[in-house]
């Protein structure tokens, strides 16, 4: 185990299943964790989908038309080299049919992970804050709040 590699593959991993629509195998990547929207903690596998299904807009293709971009990761390794936490960024990218190529938002996640079973896994995302927001609109069902800078 390599936890430079392995931990950034852990998260490029989320991203590729979010991307392609795979809520399901997105959300099993929580299943020793939980994610947290500001204060609400999101925990379970049909809790996780049952949120991102209600904010996330799926195309007829199955997929939210989205690549999600993680960048920069900051791991921080416990001394016994069992848990971790990461800083990361993220930038997601959207086209539609009616929507050219352009970024919708970008922000930055804060995750704790832990060797479960030999491998790392989440224990905890937290979306931290939103930096920037384009046209979200073919992205998400609902508004963002914008941070005041």
């Amino acid at each position: 185990m390599n936890p430079a590699i392995d931990i950034p593959n852990l998260l490029y991993t989320y991203a590729d299943l979010f991307d392609a629509g795979d809520f399901a195998g997105a959300a099993r990547l929580f299943d020793h964790g939980a994610l947290f929207a500001g204060t609400t903690e999101i925990k379970g596998e049909e809790a996780i989908v049952a949120m991102w299904q209600k904010t996330v807009h799926l195309y007829a293709d199955g997929t939210p038309r989205t690549r999600h971009l993680t960048t920069n990761p900051r791991i921080a390794l416990s001394d016994d080299g069992t848990s971790a936490q990461c800083w990361s960024q993220w930038t997601v990218l959207q086209a539609t049919d009616t929507l050219p190529l352009q970024i919708v938002a970008t922000g930055r996640y804060h995750d704790r992970l832990a060797i479960i079973d030999g491998a790392w896994r989440f224990v905890e995302r937290r979306y931290l804050q939103i930096d920037f927001t384009g046209d979200v609109s073919a992205h998400l069902q609902m508004p963002i709040p914008v941070r005041e800078l």
